[in-house]
């Protein structure tokens, strides 16, 4: 015979399983025909106080205590969806053989134009964006040394190249034809870890004045390692 246990809701449930049981018990140690009658006063008893919905009880531990929640206000927690994690993979590598590593060298502007200009060595070349199409700008003797700088203009057609000679030169990158060379320059920009930018010029510095340099800015709060005219 099997045994089942049944666990009701109110103090009454308790009462009626325990009588359920111990007249099964009863019965099994002296076992008696039930009549019709009886069987039918038992079911018509069970639905009367609504004993048809009780459970059989789970022969196991009780589930954990939830832990307090962090949103006192609500009771239900809300969760938020994921965040898409941001695309890490690039959408374009480009190979850039002996460029120079140089902190203090600018080799490489990318202009209003959507063309990228980078000095490899003593070759500027300019690679367009729009239909990834590669051509070579300019070519610079090795007597005269690397590039050190390239800039485009706003307009972004002309680029400005420096080169290790002090030599500025202007290029028309529509042509590939050079427009111009610079080689007046009176006045240096320079700064340094003293957080100080002096504008230094050829005439101060070789007279007899106190001070060596033409304008002295003090209101940098850090190293100046970058300049631009």
């Amino acid at each position: 015979m099997i045994w089942f246990l049944y666990y009701c809701r109110s103090a009454m449930d308790f009462d009626y399983t325990h009588c359920m049981l111990m007249e099964a018990k009863k019965g099994k140690e002296n076992p008696v025909a039930s009549s019709p009658a009886k069987e039918a006063y038992r079911k018509q008893l069970a639905e009367v106080l609504n004993l048809n919905r009780c459970k059989i009880i789970a022969f196991k531990n009780k589930p954990p205590t939830p832990a307090e929640s962090l949103f006192p206000n609500s009771s239900v927690q809300q969760v938020k969806p994921a965040a898409n994690p941001r695309r890490s993979i690039p959408q374009r590598t480009l190979d850039a053989p002996e460029i120079i590593d140089d902190y203090y060298l600018n080799l490489l502007d990318w202009g209003s134009s959507n063309v990228l200009a980078i000095a490899l060595n003593n070759i500027v070349y300019l690679w367009d964006a729009t239909d990834s199409s590669t051509s070579e700008l300019m070519v610079v003797d090795e007597e005269t040394g690397h590039i050190t700088s390239v800039s485009w203009a706003p307009d972004g057609r002309h680029v400005v190249v420096g080169l290790n000679n002090s030599e500025v030169q202007l290029w028309d990158s529509t042509s590939n034809k050079q427009l111009r060379t610079l080689r007046g320059g009176k006045q240096l920009a320079s700064g340094g870890n003293d957080n100080l930018l002096h504008i230094w010029d050829k005439s101060v510095a070789s007279s007899n004045s106190p001070t060596q340099w033409l304008h002295r800015l003090e209101d940098h709060t850090a190293a100046v390692k970058a300049l631009a005219w």
